[in-house]
């Protein structure tokens, strides 16, 4: 059965701290320039031995954030918090609906910190009492800190969910937010993903991937929806995309091309939209030869022109869990000023899982 419109989720807000800086005008003008986003890296202070990285400029959580409550806070933390504060100062937000008991948040990451999840075992390990560690970075350590720590920052008491799917994170969070409204859970749900660069990431990432794509230079950044009923929509908060479909699959080996040209098919058929139809396909831009399958996938159901319509995320570096959320944000800087557009975005994870979202965008003037 499908969804009635009035019921439909639909995105009325989005903001990123990304390579190209903090907030939505940072990253569009940051499109629209077409500017690079590498940039050296000290490799004194991060203990690296790469010389490039996609780093957010001059990204310091103190800094951005203020000194209260921050001194133990980690980068991926900062940065998931930085964003979502980014989107709720945006003019024309309505804290009473995005944030307290009715509104939920979604976080989608790789593993959360991995660099305080492995300092915070080394010192356990390496300390004068293994057993004697600082209570105050413990919390870090857990998964779920990020969005943890979004909600307490911003009084967002509905539901708190992280979800860890690697690559496809964003689009499994960006599912599960529409689950909570459909299931009326929640009115408004903040639907986050984001990843940090650190000396633990770069060295999980060098001796995890393949030969194929030894040399991918890593991301970091963070990206947050607004996702909201249709009938919830306000002169304040206009619907900015329709979220027509989302769908899932796992698959690894020959089974990854046939798993995700079903996925695409089967998001297509349930928005009621042919391949042709699509304006732009934005594919999750993985390293190596998965990259490439999905790529092709796309361009043999969408068409070429549509895979190359808009910038493709891997500017930003490999953002990894963060990637489609960033893709999502990509196509709502790039849409046209009139609506009913089609765009779809794809994940695909090493670890196999693979997903696809069909969204309508609206008009924008």
């Amino acid at each position: 059965m499908s969804t009635p419109v009035t019921d439909r989720p639909v995105i009325t807000g989005w903001s990123a701290v990304s390579p190209f800086g903090l907030g939505a005008e940072a990253f569009t003008e940051g499109l629209r320039e077409q500017r690079s986003t590498v940039a050296p890296v000290d490799t004194a202070r991060w203990q690296v031995p790469t010389s490039r990285a996609h780093l957010v400029p001059g990204f310091e959580t103190r800094e951005v954030l203020g000194k209260k409550g921050t001194r133990s806070m980690d980068r991926v933390t900062g940065l998931a918090v930085a964003a979502v504060g980014s989107l709720l100062d945006q003019p024309g937000s309505v804290k009473e609906t995005e944030t307290g008991e009715r509104a939920g948040l979604v976080l989608a990451t790789t593993t959360g910190s991995a660099a305080s999840m492995m300092d915070f075992t080394r010192s356990s390990l390496v300390g004068d009492r293994p057993y004697d560690v600082d209570p105050a970075v413990m919390p870090n350590a857990v998964m779920n800190c990020a969005a943890g720590q979004c909600a307490i920052w911003y009084g967002i008491k509905g539901p708190n969910t992280t979800l860890a799917g690697g690559r496809a994170a964003g689009l499994l969070a960006l599912n599960y937010a529409t689950r909570l409204l459909a299931s009326g859970r929640a009115d408004t749900v903040l639907c986050a993903a984001a990843e940090e660069f650190s000396a633990a990431r770069y060295w999980l990432e060098r001796h995890s991937r393949g030969p194929e794509a030894p040399n991918v230079a890593l991301g970091e950044g963070a990206a947050v929806l607004l996702v909201q009923p249709a009938s919830a929509v306000t002169p304040d908060r206009p619907a900015l995309a329709d979220v027509l479909a989302v769908r899932t699959r796992v698959a690894t080996g020959h089974q990854v091309r046939p798993a995700l040209e079903a996925c695409v098919r089967s998001a297509l058929e349930a928005a009621g939209v042919a391949g042709p139809e699509v304006w732009a396909a934005s594919p999750s831009d993985a390293p190596g030869l998965l990259g490439h399958v999905e790529r092709e996938v796309l361009a043999e159901i969408c068409g070429d022109a549509a895979v190359r319509r808009i910038p493709a995320v891997g500017r930003l570096g490999d953002v990894s869990a963060a990637s489609g959320s960033f893709q999502i944000a990509t196509v709502l800087a790039a849409a046209p000023r009139t609506g009913g557009s089609i765009a779809l975005v794809t994940s695909a994870d090493r670890d196999g899982s693979l997903a696809c979202a069909v969204l309508k965008l609206r008009d924008a003037r």
